[in-house]
């Protein structure tokens, strides 16, 4: 009989292709407290789009007592038996950009209820150096009743999922994995290990695990911002960045970023958590909040660049029709969390205009809880005064958009992918 029983708290886009892969080998018990959640999962439909329905009614269990394979359940009994708990909640900011840590600490008490001794705590949800130790660990110890490092012990070890991403699947991507002890550390790699065909990379302690997670989205972040800033520079200069970026990128350390909207439960979120670690330190990080300031006024930017296009074609701005095409943070994928398409749609309507906001990914329902806002699953036939390409998802790729503008009208390609001509673009 297999000794290890993992429990994977939270099934999202992290949680669920993770418990899926653990359950080929070993019995997984997926927890989450969205009771609609747990019944889609059971069906073996997966919303989030992550795990194929073939893929994910393969691995379930119709019972938690299974050898292997994954049962998904609300209820807290049925993960009392496991002995590993692997936490996957998300973690986001607040209105001011400061971090969230109570689904961490709500997951950290369902945990502690059912701790046992000799079980080990995996996070992998993304934070600050020091949270799992200083936050998480406290909690588990107070619910519990149990001593750390003595009665149970934890690990950290940072998803490094790209949801929409059908090549970089969890099992193909090297994973980072740490311990609250030597041997802690050696056992958590273990287990990721033996499904992870990627490979580990065992850290030498939790908070260089927590560090190096949140710098790999910062890097990316400040890169971004620094060819976003090229952009607005080379609109100035009537100066095509694409072009220029193309003959830089023929040297070969040259690297090769583009500009555009980042949003995302990661890049747009992973910075401020670092800044607010260095300013607990008294540290005040320069360089990584310009970077957050440059790409958090970017949708700004845009809808300033396509309303002073459309004034320079003497047309009308307010109640003119534009057509924004995608909401989703990414393309081909139904993620709206931080999505900065939406930026771009509050901007534009400020100036009066009346939008049509068309993306056959995202959940209309999703959409109208998160952001209050309308949008439409087929594309209206009309002709507008200005189309936005938003998100570059394949299916905008293959629409003649030049046949769905006035005459005069405006096509703005925010993601530089547009073949046809375009007035502009980042």
């Amino acid at each position: 009989m297999n000794t290890i029983k993992i429990a994977v708290i939270g099934l999202g886009y992290v949680g669920l292709p993770l418990a899926r892969l653990f359950a080929t080998k070993y019995p997984v018990v997926g927890f989450d407290i969205n009771e609609r959640r747990i019944t889609e999962l059971k069906s073996g439909t997966d919303s989030t789009l992550e795990v194929e329905e073939d893929i994910l009614k393969k691995v379930l269990s119709e019972t938690p007592k299974m050898e292997t394979g994954l049962y998904c359940s609300d209820q807290l009994e049925d993960i009392s038996d496991c002995t590993y708990f692997i936490v996957t909640v998300p973690t986001p900011v607040d209105s001011t950009n400061r971090p969230i840590l109570t689904p961490l600490y709500k997951s950290s008490e369902t945990v502690g209820k059912v701790l046992k001794k000799g079980d080990v705590v995996i996070y992998e949800s993304t934070v600050y150096p020091g949270v799992t130790e200083e936050e998480c660990v406290p909690v588990l110890e107070k619910v519990s009743g149990l001593e750390f490092n003595t009665d149970f012990f934890v690990g950290y070890s940072p998803e490094r999922i790209n949801p929409g991403d059908k090549e970089h699947t969890v099992e193909k991507i090297l994973k980072v994995t740490s311990g609250s002890t030597p041997e802690i550390g050696q056992k958590v790699d273990q287990l990721y290990a033996s499904v992870i065909t990627a490979g580990t990379h065992l850290a030498p302690s939790i908070k260089v695990a927590e560090a190096a997670k949140v710098i790999e989205n910062s890097q990316r972040d400040i890169n971004i911002a620094f060819v976003n800033e090229l952009a607005k520079i080379f609109n100035l200069m009537s100066i095509d960045t694409s072009a220029v970026l193309e003959a830089a990128g023929t040297k070969w350390n040259f690297l090769p970023f583009k500009p555009g909207l980042v949003g995302g439960h990661c890049i747009g979120v992973d910075p401020y958590y670092l800044a607010q670690k260095a300013q607990a330190y008294g540290y005040h990080p320069e360089i990584i909040l310009a970077g957050r300031r440059m790409n958090d006024g970017m949708g700004k930017y845009v809808a300033s660049e396509i309303i002073k296009l459309m004034v320079q074609r003497d047309m009308k701005i307010k109640a003119a029709d534009i057509l924004v095409l995608g909401i989703t943070f990414k393309e081909n994928c139904p993620d709206v969390r931080n999505t900065k398409a939406i930026d771009v749609i509050n901007n534009l309507k400020a100036y009066g205009a009346q939008l049509t906001v068309f993306d056959p990914w995202a959940s209309q329902e999703e959409v109208k809880k998160e952001f209050g806002l309308e949008i439409v699953k087929t594309l209206p036939n009309k002709k507008y005064a200005a189309i936005v390409l938003a998100v570059s998802h394949n299916q905008f790729l293959k629409i003649d958009l030049r046949s769905l503008l006035k005459e005069e009208g405006v096509l703005y390609d925010v993601k530089g992918v547009l073949k046809c001509k375009v007035e502009g673009k980042l």
